[in-house]
């Protein structure tokens, strides 16, 4: 029978959704200088859209946000029409749309209609600034509870004072959470990702195709088939999915760890779940003399793995040490998990009660570390021993 390991968690990431600061992708008021519109066909299906990560069909209507980068140079991002980031401020009418007045008559219909729509959703969310005024209070509390979870403490982050019911409901909102909130460890890694910070190559090590780097990370790309979902099965790879050992290198140097995982993910996949999986990989960056092994030894593996179970699976590596200050994106730090939830799942909310995490490194006698149940426990997931999960 498989066995259930439920974490408490008492992280910020398991309190009420509403309460939790919402992070948008792209605003146009966190450019560093005033971005403009632009509206064209795609001239092949190469683009993808920097909201669903979907590709953008050559010759259909896109839209282009383009801004300047830090570097001084220009850098569009683009979007299928659905969407794209709209306001007032950014586009206060479909003719300020560089482009517009190219496109075919019935694509400025629909471009003007998708406009107007937006601005009186936008209209309706200004009437609702009270109400966003009071979560951004809640959320003062739980920027406050990350720094202490004690009420009395000098580090914490108080609410401003109100009158009424209103500051009643607040004040009860505070102690809630600050009573779930007792136990964490230590502040939510937030990860200010940006496409300009996204590289090719992992310092002096070239990467595969598909594959890129953010900061300590190595991720693969959302490539073709990757569901993004509310369901989340994610998984550690040496000792969970693969057989490896530290004595052997090489992209070949492995084999499945337990018979049953191809049909398992397949099932997954097909059921509607988002196959992600979190590994560390510290060698990539102790190896200076033997970088570029390193990365390819790892790559090498997951796309042989990948290809071996016939399933798309997205893919991050935390490369940093263990030493302190401890890398924000190795497990059991939570840094990749907040890469896949906030930048690379189209901004779907996870649902925690579906999603799990399956990895080796329980803390068990015989194991190597704690790391992959202490990575679950920080986020609030379920958390299954491999031998468990596999063995259904």
């Amino acid at each position: 029978m498989l066995r259930t390991l439920t974490i408490s968690s008492c992280s910020p990431i398991g309190l009420n959704p509403s309460l939790l600061p919402l992070i948008l992708s792209f605003s146009s008021s966190s450019m560093a200088t005033p971005a403009k519109v632009v509206a064209e066909y795609a001239k092949s299906s190469k683009s993808s859209c920097k909201k669903c990560s979907k590709a953008i069909a050559a010759s259909s209507l896109r839209l282009g946000l383009v801004s300047k980068a830090p570097q001084g140079f220009s850098m569009t991002k683009w979007h299928h029409m659905e969407c794209f980031p709209l306001s007032s401020d950014l586009i206060p009418s479909a003719n300020a749309i560089s482009g517009f007045s190219s496109l075919k008559s019935s694509d400025q219909e629909d471009l003007a209609k998708f406009i107007s729509e937006a601005t009186v959703d936008e209209q309706e969310v200004s009437d609702k600034d009270e109400s966003a005024k009071n979560e951004s209070r809640k959320r003062m509390i739980i920027e406050g509870l990350k720094k202490s979870p004690d009420l009395h403490s000098p580090n914490f982050i108080p609410i401003e004072e109100t009158d009424g019911k209103e500051g009643t409901e607040l004040e009860e909102d505070r102690i809630k959470i600050a009573k779930t909130s007792a136990s964490i460890k230590g502040p939510e890694v937030e990860i200010a990702f940006s496409i300009v910070d996204v590289k090719s190559h992992y310092k002096d090590a070239k990467l595969l195709p598909k594959w890129k780097a953010f900061q300590t990370t190595i991720y693969l790309e959302q490539d073709e088939g990757i569901l993004d979902s509310e369901k989340i099965a994610a998984f550690d790879f040496d000792g969970c999915l693969a057989k490896t050992s530290v004595k052997r290198i090489g992209a070949n140097a492995w084999s499945l760890m337990y018979p049953s995982i191809p049909e398992k993910l397949q099932s997954l996949y097909n059921d509607g779940y988002k196959l992600v999986i979190f590994t560390n990989e510290s060698n990539i960056e102790r190896w200076k003399n033997k970088r570029q092994t390193a990365v390819d030894s790892k790559i090498g593996r997951l796309e042989g793995f990948i290809k071996l179970v016939k399933v798309p699976i997205q893919v991050f590596i935390a490369c940093g040490s263990s030493n302190e200050p401890a890398d924000p994106f190795r497990k059991p730090k939570i840094g990749m998990w907040n890469l896949l939830k906030n930048h690379f799942n189209s901004g779907l909310p996870i649902d925690m009660d579906k999603s799990f995490y399956v990895g080796d490194a329980a803390g068990r006698k015989d194991d190597h570390s704690d790391a992959d149940i202490k990575f679950a426990e920080a986020i609030g997931l379920k958390f299954y021993l491999p031998e468990d999960f596999f063995s259904t």
